[in-house]
């Protein structure tokens, strides 16, 4: 039950732009993405709630200090073959976790739909940086309210198939 609490107020909090409020709850973020993994993978990659008709993907990773499996879901958008992924952290003044994953260790899974693939994750710099970020934002509009929350450059991974 408390679970299933936890998991609607983080949902809550996704619907109403209060994401501040996940990363001060690490087991409530724990506990949506648990959720929404669950959700993806028993639905096609499809999720329902406020999550419903963004466009989210599964990232498989290595821990950059445990070297253990992970796996988060993060909206994404495309740009020819590769994926882009913003590491937002709901405009926090720090990065996301999973972008000093990807730094230590860029190889990758990738889950889009029900497509199943490896990759290789490398940021984006300068004017790059800047054309992919903002199509990003063009598609959710919430990564330009996070970046302007933020005194940081947000950073733009692109993701490479390799197989």
């Amino acid at each position: 039950m408390a679970e299933q609490i936890s998991t609607k107020l983080a949902r809550e909090s996704i619907r109403d732009g209060d994401t501040a409020r996940l990363r001060d709850d690490p087991h409530a973020v724990d506990e949506l993405n648990q959720s929404a993994i669950k959700e993806f993978r028993a639905n096609q990659g499809r999720l329902g709630g406020p999550l419903e008709n963004w466009p989210i993907l599964l990232l498989t990773m290595t821990g950059a200090k445990t070297g253990r499996t992970l796996v988060r879901p993060l909206c994404y958008s495309r740009d020819g073959d590769s994926i882009v992924i913003i590491a937002s952290y709901g405009g926090a003044p720090r990065n996301p976790p999973w972008y000093y994953n990807l730094v230590a260790n860029p190889t990758v899974t990738v889950e889009v739909g029900t497509e199943k693939f490896k990759a290789r994750a490398g940021q984006v710099y300068g004017a790059e940086r800047t054309r992919l970020f903002d199509a990003a934002a063009k598609l959710l509009p919430l990564f330009a309210d996070y970046q302007n929350k933020t005194k940081r450059d947000i950073p733009v991974l692109t993701l490479t198939r390799t197989d």
